[in-house]
């Protein structure tokens, strides 16, 4: 019988990054008997503004903050971000090495390279899938969703999730976009939605400050940042209730998260774009999640995503291929 893997879930501690990590290492414990542990890195000053190729060795250049990486080593690191990537790079002679995103260098320096499919990253050990890793689960959503129902104030139904992001590299957060995002959920709000609204990091203030003015006077709950109904964040909980979900572009990860629901999803549209976002959205209308120009009214149904579970299949595969898991 194989011993109890450990595995380090590797990341700046951005939740984005710490999700995917995180997300890909749960995975793979819950098919074979593990240990997950979360690193969370921080490099010090001047490093953290040097390009990756000046900072030799990586190890010394930890600040205080940072979690310690030191013995004993993990049997299988799981790295996401950029910053992870040296170290990745580093452990690849003391453990198996998975890196999710494209880590910029070459996928045959780690043991499995899991990007976004809409990178084009291509390799004998690249695993594209469809968005990135996340820690979602049936059990989850179904939990978190009746906690967070039960201290809800009355709404009405069916629910509507609204996943609210910010700019990116792609996409801007222009006065024309916010006006369009709250002309969707006043049209959601007259259909007959209860709106349960959730804003990210990225969201700038004065458009979260707008929104909310604008969803002051229809049927909506608004996320404050507190815990509520005795979970940290009610995200997973959002997805559980919503019979639809409502999402803006930019976010891969908001987008396949929402897919993991198997219910519709409905694009909250930002100015910009390009093509590799165009390649993610067309992957989301063939799997059956995105539906342009469809009205809210309609319903439809599709295999839920579940990329994350066959990013783990394909790790337990390469580490029985390593030996490091038997059978």
């Amino acid at each position: 019988m194989t011993p109890p893997l450990t595995l380090w879930a590797l990341s700046d501690g951005r939740a984005g990054m710490r999700n995917q990590a995180l997300g890909l290492a749960e995975a793979v414990g819950r098919r074979v008997p593990s240990r997950v542990v979360e690193k969370r890195i921080a490099v010090r000053q001047p490093w953290d503004r040097l390009p990756r190729a000046l900072w030799g060795d990586p190890f010394a250049r930890l600040s205080a903050s940072s979690d310690p990486l030191e013995p004993p080593w993990p049997d299988v690191l799981v790295a996401c971000g950029r910053r992870t990537v040296p170290f990745a790079l580093a452990l690849g002679d003391r453990c198996f090495t998975v890196q999710t995103q494209d880590p910029r260098v070459s996928p045959g320096r780690f043991g499995l390279v899991v990007p976004p499919a809409h990178d084009g990253l291509e390799g004998a050990n690249v695993v594209p899938i469809l968005g990135s890793p996340n820690r979602l689960s049936e059990a989850r959503l179904a939990g978190e969703g009746a906690a967070l129902e039960a201290a809800l104030p009355p709404l009405p139904r069916p629910l509507a999730a609204v996943l609210i992001g910010g700019p990116s590299k792609a996409y801007r957060m222009t006065p024309a976009a916010v006006d369009g995002i709250a002309a969707r959920l006043e049209e959601a709000a007259a259909a007959g939605f209860g709106l349960l609204v959730t804003f990210s990091r990225r969201t700038p203030k004065d458009t979260e400050e707008e929104l909310r003015s604008r969803l002051a006077d229809l049927p909506a709950w608004v996320w404050d940042g507190a815990p509520i109904g005795g979970v940290e964040n009610p995200y997973p909980g959002l997805l559980g209730l919503a019979e639809v979900v409502l999402v803006t572009e930019e976010s891969a990860n908001m987008l396949t998260e929402a897919a993991f629901t198997g219910r519709p999803v409905h694009l909250l549209r930002l100015e910009g774009g390009s093509p590799k976002w165009r390649r993610l959205h067309e992957d989301l209308e063939g799997r059956g999640a995105l539906r342009p120009g469809a009205p809210l009214s309609q319903r439809w149904s599709y295999e839920p995503l579940r990329e994350t579970d066959r990013a783990a299949e394909a790790v337990l595969a390469a580490l029985r291929l390593s030996g490091k898991v038997r059978g």
